[in-house]
Order: structure tokens, then C-alpha cells, then sequence
């Protein structure tokens, strides 16, 4: 099964000159932990709820002056919407992420899969059990 059969469509996007409260605000109201940064279609970045606590709020950042592309993740992980939801599922284990952007041939951004798309939607409930397990477990300690 490819990703565009199970992949979140219509994805809201912020672009990078937005303020951190304006993505915060944006996050709340579409009740979502990441949102991707892009310049028309094309990624920039993401910005997860966790890049504005640990790189923002922890630093004392002014949420109105501190724009996101100040503190989103640039180092983006992501499938093509031709890709096979296995090859997705072994990028997230290796990432230890739930989320991947999913870009079409010309790289813009189509859609989001998830964990969760995958268990529902991915026709494999143990591989998405195995997935979220491999997800979860904690890193190596970085030296």
C-alpha cells in the first residue's frame, strides 16, 4: 500500500516568518503537536510543540519577537506519496518519530502519516504495535 492511500491530506502549514505565538495559537486551535513551515508548497521545516518548549519557552524567548523559523527543526525527515508505508514505518522506527511529512515528485508537501494512520488505515495492527514500540524506545546517550 502506498502512503497516498493512508496519508492525512490538506495539511495546515505556517511559514517561517510567523511568529511563535501566532503557531502556537494555530497549533491549539487545530488541536495538533506539529505543523510544517512552508514557503508556497515547498518544506521548509517543522515545528513541533516540543521545538517551542525546549528551544523557546526554555530559553525565555519572546513568543511574539521569536519567529519559527528560529526554532523549528530543519533536519526533516519525510516520504514521497509514491513510497510504500513500509518504507515509512522503517524511516520512523530509525527517526523515533510518529509523524512524516509526505512530499509528491516536484518535493512539495501533500500530506502528514502518522502512527496513527498507519494503524487505521495501514491494514497491519502488529506492525504499527512494533512500530510504536521501536518509536518509544529511548535513545542512545550521545557522547
Amino acid at each position: 500500500m502506498e502512503l497516498r492511500d493512508i496519508m492525512t491530506r490538506n495539511v495546515e502549514v505556517i511559514s517561517s516568518d510567523a511568529s511563535l505565538k501566532d503557531a502556537a495559537s494555530k497549533m491549539r486551535s487545530l488541536d495538533v503537536g506539529l505543523i510544517p513551515v512552508c514557503d508556497g508548497g515547498r518544506l521548509q521545516g517543522i515545528l513541533t510543540d516540543r521545538d517551542i518548549t525546549i528551544r523557546a519557552t526554555a530559553d525565555g524567548r519572546d513568543p511574539i519577537k521569536t519567529k519559527v523559523a528560529d526554532v523549528m527543526s530543519t533536519d526533516i525527515a519525510y516520504c514521497l506519496e509514491d513510497q510504500e508505508v513500509e518504507d515509512a514505518v522503517s524511516l520512523m522506527e530509525v527517526r523515533q518519530i510518529r509523524r512524516l511529512p509526505v512530499l509528491n515528485l516536484d518535493k512539495h508537501l501533500v500530506g502528514i502519516v502518522s502512527l496513527g494512520d498507519i494503524a487505521v488505515h495501514g491494514g497491519d495492527r502488529d506492525m504499527a504495535g512494533e512500530t510504536l514500540q521501536e518509536i518509544s524506545q529511548p535513545a542512545a546517550p550521545k557522547r
